[in-house]
């Protein structure tokens, strides 16, 4: 049986960055690929640009938890890989999947690229050090980071649940950190928040909105302090 692969793109008004990231999607060897974009309701080119590019459409109310839930259930392949319509892999990452995907040894795994930011800003290093830190001792990637993930696996898991924020932080942690496999390319993610807000504030935001939600706090609450 051939293996197959969905690629899950939630959006809302990405225009800016989308035709990024389906130009870098990966072509893993062998692998037939469907892309899959879940829009929460953008009202730029968004939608036309992903059509364009031969993506199937869904709609989900706006929520990234919520719509990559929506995304993962319209197709059937045997493996998941959600991105973020601001990320785009490098051109490595074909032969990455398809080696991830290719050892049975993965398919009670999940695998996350290395956070890499569209800036030259000395600044950027230093987060994504942190970013990698993080992973390495906490098993905790975000989503900007991508993840890759055979469906049954991901199924048995409960999948992605319709959360307004904090939905990569608990899926990862029911995946568990002995499971998550770091793979070898990068996951190029747009610097514009961190350009806006700050290099060191954004990092702090993101702290200790992580931190809130470790203590129980409600992610829809904590959605209005992320921003």
């Amino acid at each position: 049986m051939t293996t197959t692969l969905d690629i899950i793109i939630p959006t809302l008004n990405a225009g800016r960055t989308l035709s990024q990231t389906l130009a870098a999607l990966p072509s893993p060897p062998g692998i037939p690929i469907s892309t899959t974009v879940c829009d929460g309701g953008s009202e730029d080119g968004t939608v036309s640009l992903a059509r364009n590019a031969g993506a199937r459409i869904v709609t989900a109310p706006p929520g990234r938890g919520g719509q990559l839930g929506v995304g993962a259930a319209t197709g059937d392949a045997a493996w998941l890989l959600f991105l973020h319509a601001d990320t785009r892999l490098d051109p490595g990452a074909g032969e990455v999947v398809a080696n991830f995907i290719s050892s049975p040894a993965n398919h009670d795994k999940a695998g996350y690229f290395r956070l890499r930011f569209d800036t030259a800003d000395p600044r950027a290093r230093r987060v994504e050090s942190l970013a990698a830190w993080r992973c390495r001792t906490f098993g905790l990637p975000y989503g900007d980071q991508g993840l890759l993930i055979a469906r049954p696996f991901y199924k048995r898991l409960g999948g992605f649940r319709p959360m307004p924020l904090m939905e990569d932080v608990d899926l990862v942690r029911r995946i568990g950190r002995r499971n998550l496999v770091a793979l070898d390319a990068d996951a190029v993610t747009s610097a514009a928040r961190y350009e806006r807000d700050g290099w060191l504030a954004r990092p702090l935001r993101n702290l200790g909105c992580l931190a809130l939600y470790l203590a129980g706090v409600s992610p829809d609450f904590l959605r209005r302090l992320y921003g």
